[in-house]
C-alpha cells in the first residue's frame, strides 16, 4: 500500500462527527417538556404574583362602616300617620337584619343568584359555566356568573364600569371580603342593597313596593318572585312581562327543591303571587298638600339642633312630630271652608298651638307643598287679632 493511500484512510483528529438526524430529533424532543413547563409556570406564576400583590393593596371596609342611605319618614304625634317621606338620591331603601328576613326568602335569593354561596370563596367557576351555557343555549333563566359577593362588591365598592381592570378589582375585593367578613354579614349587606326595580333597593323596600308589607311577612311564593327579579328588575316585573316573570319564579322554586329547602309536593301546589299595582305605590319623596310645609318646618327645626338636611334625607330617620291629626284635619277643613266663597287668589293659614307646652298641634300653610308657606310668611297680623294678642 502506498503512502498516499495510507494517509487517505486515517481519520482526521480535528474533524467532529456529524450528529445523525435521529439524534437531533431526540434532543428537540427532550427540550419540549421543559419549554412547556416553563411556559406554564410563567402563565400561572406571573398572574398569581400580581394577584397577591394587588390583594395587599385593597382594604375591605368593616361591615359596620358601610353605610347605605335610607328613607326617612316624618309622622304625626300618633307615631303612625305618615306626613312625609324623604327618599335619598340612591333610591328607596330600608335596612333590616337577617333576623327580620324569613329563611325561605334568603334561600330564594341564593337559589336565584348563587347556589354555592355558603361554600364558594367569593367567586364560582360553576356559576360562570352555568351562565356561559345559558348564553349559548338561550336560557334566559340561567342567571349570571357573578356570585352574591361579587354583585355586592360591584354595587358598593367598584361600580359597574365595563372593563377588565374593574373586573379584576371586583374579584380581589370579593375574595378578600370572603376572608374578612362572615357569610351572614355579606348576605345581610347584599339583601339591604340589591336593586329590585320600582326604585326599591333592598328586600324591605321591595316587599313594600310589590306586596305592601314588611319583609318578615312575605310568603314563600312572594319571596321567590322577588328573588327572581334581581336578574333583570325592569324586565321581570310582572306588570311588564308576566310570562318571563313566572318563568324566572319557577326557576327559583325549582332551585329551592334542588337545594333541599322546599318539598316537591309543596312546590307543586304553589301559585304565582299577585303583586301591587305600580300606580298605587310611590318610591320617591312625597309630602302631599299641607304636609309639605310641615316637612319643611321639621327640617328647619332639626337643623337648628345640628341635624343637617342631608342627614335627615339619607339617615333612615323616623321623626315623630307633635301634630294631632284630629286638629290637623280640622285646621285644613276650616281653612278650605273660609277660602271657598272667596276669589281664586285668596290665601289663608292656620296654626294651632298647645298653650301648656307650646307644641304645634295643627299646621296649615297652603295646599301647594312646594309653594309659599303662608303660615310662616312675614306678613303683618290682622288688626282684629291684635286685640286678642294684647289681651
Amino acid at each position: 500500500m502506498t503512502e498516499k493511500e495510507t494517509s487517505q484512510q486515517k481519520p482526521s483528529r480535528h474533524r467532529k462527527a456529524t450528529p445523525t438526524k435521529a439524534k437531533r430529533s431526540g434532543h428537540r424532543k427532550r427540550r419540549w417538556p421543559w419549554i412547556v413547563l416553563v411556559t406554564l409556570l410563567v402563565i400561572v406564576a406571573v398572574p398569581a404574583a400580581l394577584f397577591g400583590y394587588a390583594y395587599t393593596q385593597y382594604d375591605v371596609p368593616d361591615p359596620k362602616d358601610v353605610q347605605a342611605s335610607q328613607v326617612s319618614t316624618i309622622v304625626a304625634g300618633d307615631g303612625q300617620t305618615q306626613l312625609a317621606k324623604l327618599v335619598p338620591p340612591e333610591g328607596n331603601r330600608r335596612q333590616v337584619s337577617l333576623d327580620e328576613i324569613p329563611d325561605y326568602v334568603e334561600d330564594s335569593v341564593l337559589a336565584a343568584e348563587d347556589r354555592e354561596f355558603w361554600t364558594n370563596s367569593g367567586f364560582s367557576f360553576t356559576g360562570l359555566g352555568r351562565a356561559v351555557l345559558g348564553k349559548l343555549t338561550g336560557d334566559s333563566t340561567a342567571g349570571g356568573g357573578s356570585t352574591i359577593t361579587q354583585q355586592y362588591v360591584k354595587n358598593t365598592l367598584v361600580g359597574d364600569e365595563y372593563s377588565y381592570v374593574r373586573k379584576i378589582r371586583e374579584l380581589i375585593y370579593s375574595v378578600k371580603m370572603t376572608n374578612e367578613w362572615s357569610k351572614e354579614e355579606i348576605l345581610n349587606a347584599y339583601l339591604n342593597t340589591v336593586y329590585f326595580g320600582r326604585n326599591a333597593y333592598g328586600i324591605e323596600a321591595a316587599s313594600n313596593a310589590y306586596f305592601d308589607k314588611d319583609a318578615k311577612d312575605l310568603t314563600v311564593e312572594e319571596g321567590a318572585m322577588l328573588a327572581g327579579l334581581i336578574q333583570s328588575p325592569s324586565v321581570l316585573d310582572p306588570w311588564v312581562d308576566e310570562e318571563d316573570s313566572q318563568a324566572r319564579w319557577n326557576y327559583v322554586l325549582d332551585g329551592l327543591v334542588e337545594m333541599g329547602d322546599l318539598d316537591q309536593a309543596e312546590r307543586s301546589q304553589m301559585a304565582f303571587p299577585q303583586t301591587r299595582d305600580p300606580s298605587e305605590y310611590s318610591a320617591y319623596s312625597e309630602a302631599p298638600g299641607a304636609y309639605g310645609h310641615i316637612k319643611n318646618q321639621v327640617i328647619d327645626e332639626l337643623s337648628r339642633v345640628g341635624i343637617t338636611e342631608d342627614q335627615v334625607a339619607t339617615g333612615g330617620l323616623k321623626v315623630t312630630t307633635t301634630i294631632d291629626m284630629t286638629v290637623q284635619n280640622a285646621s285644613t277643613d276650616a281653612a278650605h271652608a273660609q277660602l271657598e266663597p272667596l276669589q281664586d287668589d285668596a290665601r289663608t293659614a292656620a296654626v294651632t298651638i298647645d298653650p301648656a307646652t307650646g307644641a304645634v298641634r295643627g299646621y296649615f300653610g297652603g295646599d301647594d307643598p312646594n309653594g309659599w308657606d303662608y303660615a310662616n310668611s312675614p306678613l303683618q297680623t290682622g288688626s282684629t287679632f291684635k286685640i286678642m294678642a294684647l289681651a
